[in-house]
């Protein structure tokens, strides 16, 4: 009897994970055409900052959707300037910020990383998100140098984080809060481009950091003149 139960249960389990992957497989078949759609309507418009920055969120939404069904994903590195990255999403989240009644500034700084772009802005957008979401009325968003790591730096005024970065991503990780899913994405990115996300005690609210490593520009040795000079004979 204790056998049976256990194999029904098992088979219960079964069937509730193959619901889910057609489920997750219709929902990939029905997000992907409308995104598929916008970023096609999008290219018939005048490319504006505001433009950008919606072709750059449906990115960001077609990406999650790859990660949400487990589509593979080469990894590609290249050189990211974190200033224009900023810059480019600044105007989403800003409307973002409007819509909940916050000010958000936005502070690029020329800062040159190793990695995937996408990515890195999937990353910022998260940490964006929970400052606008859960801080206080004032975000600013910063990119600064120093010490061999490009910092992307996100404040606000408000209650500040009620745990520790780490403490947080464990929870969402364990599905124990509803909180810290937009950390944990960030990690795991910062993580996979050699970096981390941190926070720092402020006075105000909430401080958290996207730390990477910077990427080393070697300034190619230039090449020695061989040739004879004029007023010596060449060796025979």
């Amino acid at each position: 009897m204790v056998h049976l139960a256990w194999v029904l249960v098992v088979s219960a389990l079964h069937a509730r994970g193959r619901r889910r992957v057609v489920l997750a497989a219709r929902a990939q078949h029905e997000v992907r055409g409308p995104l598929a759609v916008a970023r096609l309507a999008l290219g018939d418009l005048e490319r504006t900052a505001r433009v950008e920055a919606i072709d750059l969120e449906l990115r960001r939404a077609a990406l999650a959707l790859d990660d949400l069904t487990g589509a593979p994903r080469s990894r590609r590195h290249e050189a990211v300037d974190v200033g224009r990255l900023l810059a480019d999403a600044a105007p989403a989240w800003a409307a973002l910020a409007a819509q909940h009644g916050r000010t958000l500034t936005v502070e690029p700084a020329s800062a040159q990383v190793a990695g995937d772009a996408l990515r890195l802005a999937q990353a910022c957008a998260n940490l964006v998100a929970n400052a606008v979401e859960h801080g206080g009325e004032l975000v600013r968003v910063r990119a600064c140098t120093g010490g061999g790591q490009v910092r992307v730096e996100v404040t606000d005024n408000g209650p500040g984080l009620p745990a520790t970065v780490p403490a947080l991503v464990a929870a969402a990780r364990g599905r124990r809060s509803h909180r810290g899913h937009g950390l944990a994405i960030a990690s795991a990115i910062a993580r996979r481009h050699g970096g981390r996300v941190t926070s720092v005690p402020s006075p105000h609210g909430a401080r958290v950091i996207l730390e990477l490593p910077a990427l080393q520009v070697t300034t190619p040795r230039p090449a020695r003149d061989r040739r004879v000079p004029r007023d010596r004979p060449a060796r025979t």
